[in-house]
C-alpha cells in the first residue's frame, strides 16, 4: 500500500481537488493524506489571535469570509443537489463550531481545536467529491490514531495499533482519505505536529502499516539542489539518502518536513518527492542509497540566534559544557550548531521562546553574549570523509564573505556556515556558480 500526501496547494480550489483524483484514482491500494486548503491555516492562527486578544468582532468577521470562500468551493466543486446539501451541512457545522469559541474564554487548548478545522474541512469535502464521482473511498479520521506522548513525540505503538483496527474495518476499500497534521496528545486533546506537520503524518502512517512507499506531492518537481526562489537554474535532485534528504530539510529546504525522514528511514520506506502540476517528473526519490559522493545541494535555515558563552574559568573545568546543554534541555530548545575555543562556547539556536530564561541561566558560568539576523548555509553531500578538496571549493566560494561559525566534520554528509542573513542571497550564489558549474 502507498501513502501519498498532498499539500494545501493541491486541494486550494475546486479545480484542484477535481485533478486531484486522476492521481489517487487507480489500482493502487493507498492511503492519502491531506493539508488544510491553503490559506486555511493562516486564517485559522489569525481567528485565534483575535480570540486570544478578546476581538470578537474581529474573529467573527474573518470566520464569516472564510465561511464564505468555502461556500463558493462547494458550489463550484459539486453537481449535485445531493452532495452539495451534505457539503453545506458539513461547513454549517464546522463554522458554527469555530464560532462557538467567540463566547468562551479562549486558551491554547482552543487554539489546537480551532486550527484541526482546515484538514477535517479539506479530507471530507474530498471524499464527499470521489463519492459523488462514484469512487469508493473511505475517511480515516486521525484522531482517531495519531497520537503525541507526554514529550509531545508520536507515540508509534499507539499509532500502528489503532491504523491497523481502523483499516480493518474496511478490508475490501483500496482507497483511504486522512487528515495530516492534527493528532491527540497524551490527555486525549486536539493537537497537531506543528506547521508543515502533514508530512510528518505521512510518514509516520507509512511507517505504521509497513508501506511501500511514502509520496509527498508538492508545487515543485524534487527537492533542488538549492534555493529556486533565489537561485537562477537550479535543478531537481534524483535521488538522495535519508542523512542527505535529512539534513537538507532541517537546515532550509522547505519541501520536507525535517521529522519526516527519520521514521522512513527506521522502516527503511522509500520517500518519493513529486509535483502534483507536472506528475510525469521523476521528482527525487530518497533511500538508503546515495547517488555517489560529492556536494549534491546547498539550503539556508533563517531566524537563526548565535549565543556565545565566555569563561576562561570555567570552560575547561569538568563537566562545564554538560551544565550548558542542561540549561538548553530544560527549556526544550535544540541547538543546531557549537563551536568551542579555550575559553568560549558558541551555540546557535532557532527557538527563542525561551531566550531570557536560557541567558540568565547562563550568566551564572560566565558572560553571554547573544547576535540575531543570522542564517545557517548549509552544503550537502557525500564527500567529507574520502573525498580531498571539497572544503577548499566552499570557503573559496565564500571568501568574500564573512563566516561567524562553521561545523565542520560532525557529520559525513554536512558542511554548516554561520553568516548574516544580509549575505545569504550572495552566499547562496556564490556557492552555486562555484559547485555546480
Amino acid at each position: 500500500m502507498l501513502v501519498v500526501k498532498f499539500g494545501g496547494t493541491s486541494v486550494g480550489s475546486a479545480e484542484r481537488i477535481k485533478a486531484l483524483t486522476n492521481l489517487v484514482v487507480n489500482d493502487t491500494p493507498k492511503i492519502v493524506v491531506l493539508s488544510a486548503m491553503s490559506g486555511t491555516t493562516n486564517t485559522l492562527v489569525e481567528i485565534a489571535n483575535y480570540l486570544y486578544n478578546k476581538n470578537n468582532e474581529g474573529a467573527l468577521e474573518t470566520i464569516l469570509q472564510l465561511e464564505k470562500k468555502y461556500k463558493q468551493t462547494i458550489e463550484e466543486l459539486f453537481s449535485t443537489v445531493e452532495y452539495k446539501q451534505q457539503a453545506a451541512d458539513l461547513i454549517e457545522s464546522h463554522f458554527s463550531y469555530i464560532r462557538a469559541f467567540t463566547k468562551d474564554q479562549f486558551t491554547m487548548f482552543e487554539e489546537r481545536a480551532i486550527l484541526a478545522q482546515g484538514e477535517l474541512l479539506s479530507t471530507a469535502l474530498f471524499n464527499f467529491y470521489l463519492h459523488e464521482i462514484g469512487v469508493e473511498s473511505v475517511l480515516l479520521p486521525a484522531l482517531n490514531f495519531m497520537r503525541i506522548n507526554e514529550d509531545e513525540e508520536p507515540d508509534a505503538a499507539f499509532i500502528k495499533e489503532n491504523i491497523t483496527l481502523e483499516l480493518a474495518q474496511h478490508k475490501n476499500c483500496n482507497l483511504f482519505i486522512t487528515q495530516g497534521y492534527i493528532c491527540r496528545n497524551s490527555f486525549g486533546e486536539i493537537d497537531n505536529l506543528k506547521r508543515g506537520g502533514s508530512d510528518y503524518t505521512a510518514s509516520l502512517v507509512g511507517a505504521a502499516i509497513n508501506a511501500s512507499e511514502i509520496q509527498i506531492w508538492t508545487d515543485i518537481d524534487g527537492m533542488h539542489n538549492n534555493d529556486p526562489r533565489i537561485v537562477d537554474k537550479t535543478h531537481p535532485i534524483a535521488q538522495l539518502s535519508f542523512d542527505e534528504a535529512a539534513e537538507l530539510a532541517y537546515f532550509g529546504a522547505k519541501i520536507l518536513h525535517p521529522s519526516s525522514v527519520l521514521p522512513a528511514k527506521i522502516s527503511n520506506i522509500p520517500v518519493r518527492l513529486k509535483n502534483t502540476m507536472q506528475p510525469e517528473a521523476h521528482g527525487t526519490l530518497i533511500n538508503t542509497e546515495s547517488s555517489g559522493t560529492g556536494i549534491k545541494a546547498i539550503a539556508a535555515k533563517d531566524n537563526i540566534t548565535a549565543i556565545k558563552i565566555k569563561s576562561g574559568r570555567m570552560l575547561l573545568a569538568y563537566g562545564f559544557l554538560r551544565k550548558v546543554f542542561e540549561i538548553f534541555e530544560a527549556y526544550k530548545t535544540p541547538i543546531d550548531m557549537i563551536t568551542t575555543s579555550e575559553v568560549a562556547v558558541s551555540v546557535t539556536i532557532d527557538d527563542t521562546k525561551y531566550l531570557n530564561e536560557i541567558i540568565e541561566e547562563l550568566k551564572k558560568y560566565g558572560t553571554v553574549d547573544v547576535d540575531t539576523n543570522l542564517t545557517i548555509v548549509c552544503v550537502v553531500g557525500d564527500f567529507i570523509a574520502e573525498s580531498k578538496g571539497y572544503a577548499l571549493q566552499i570557503f573559496d566560494a565564500l571568501q568574500h564573505i564573512p563566516i561567524r561559525m562553521i561545523s565542520y566534520g560532525g557529520s559525513l554528509h554536512n558542511v554548516s556556515l554561520l553568516v548574516n542573513t544580509a549575505d545569504k542571497k550572495e552566499a547562496l550564489i556564490s556557492l552555486n556558480n562555484k559547485l555546480f558549474k
